[in-house]
């Protein structure tokens, strides 16, 4: 079958989506830092879109593009509903969880448990195609506990392959299902980097991106020598200048990326944008509290936004303040 168009989107980078922390303010932060990465929103539920408020779970900042939602569901038609409202509200991309693990999800049938439902998460893909121009994907893992093989997993890939869908992305852990959090599957599961690369060889028609494990641009790199993308995630959100250097690595854009000063003088005056509307200062900082980590003054740049940013009437000082503790090495 021929598969669906990934219009011009460049997948080459990513950062993964992460629930709790990959919020509009956070993609605002990281794209200050890399101009050409693809972005995802936090999973959201079908339930939360149609029952729910669309501008609460959907709303994002122009500025944000490239951008991808990720939605989690296991029916048809309301996947495809919230994928025809993600197209309308101007995403890029669609993108199907089917990699989570947590009780509370799989509970709702959604995220890790339904690669034990390949044919479903086929139906689920093909309804979401039928209503939508924008590419839609899939996020999964290499497999779950009682799915463990290799063959399994090439079932499952070719299966949803059938759809048209030609772009997934790897966790290159198992799941389990039953024993461990969500925080134990993404560190205890061994990483079996190498069936991704297998899975490319096996499908050189396909998309393939991996996850997984993944804390350096060397790391990057090396990755991209067997598969078409890298999809970074704690490593981005922990240590978010790490995007610095992606642009010109990874896009060949030889724009100069802006210092860690910079990108919070530019973050400033959307930080005023958002607590004029109601936010609160320390749900916009808890964002950057990794941006300084390693450099001379990043424990106390840390610190101070910790303490002060949630106290009543927190002000905008507060982060200029903190900002003082880190010196600016680009001025000497």
């Amino acid at each position: 079958m021929q598969t669906k168009s990934s219009k011009t989107l460049n997948r080459t980078f990513s950062v993964a989506p992460m629930m709790d922390w990959t919020d509009r303010h956070a993609r605002y932060f990281l794209r200050l830092i890399s101009k050409h990465c693809l972005l995802y929103t936090e999973m959201v539920t079908t339930g939360a879109i149609i029952h729910g408020d669309h501008h609460r779970f959907l709303a994002f900042n122009a500025e944000e593009h490239p951008l991808a939602v990720q939605l989690g569901g296991s029916n048809p038609a309301e996947l495809a509903e919230c994928a025809k409202i993600a197209e309308k509200w101007g995403y890029d991309e669609v993108n199907l969880n089917v990699g989570c693990p947590s009780d509370r999800v799989q509970n709702g049938r959604i995220g890790a448990c339904l690669m034990a439902e390949p044919g479903t998460v086929a139906d689920c893909i093909k309804a979401m195609q039928d209503v939508c121009n924008i590419p839609v994907t899939v996020k999964h893992r290499i497999g779950i506990n009682s799915r463990e093989s290799f063959e399994e997993l090439t079932e499952f890939v070719a299966t949803i392959a059938d759809t048209g869908c030609n772009t997934f992305i790897v966790h290159a852990r198992i799941a389990v299902l039953e024993g461990l959090s969500p925080k134990e599957n993404r560190e205890i599961p061994p990483l079996k980097y190498d069936w991704v690369y297998q899975l490319k060889s096996l499908f050189p028609q396909l998309n393939i991106i991996i996850n997984g494990g993944i804390n350096s641009l060397d790391q990057v790199q090396e990755h991209l020598t067997h598969v078409d993308g890298v999809m970074v995630g704690r490593a981005a959100y922990q240590t978010p200048y790490l995007l610095a250097d992606v642009d010109r690595l990874l896009y060949q854009d030889s724009a100069p990326a802006l210092t860690r000063h910079q990108v919070i003088d530019k973050l400033i005056p959307y930080i005023e944008q958002q607590m004029a509307k109601g936010a609160q200062l320390h749900h916009l900082t808890r964002h950057i509290l990794g941006l300084f980590q390693g450099l001379p003054g990043a424990r106390l740049f840390r610190r101070h936004l910790s303490e002060n940013t949630h106290k009543p009437g927190a002000s905008i000082d507060v982060l200029k303040t903190a900002l003082t503790k880190c010196p600016d090495f680009s001025l000497a």
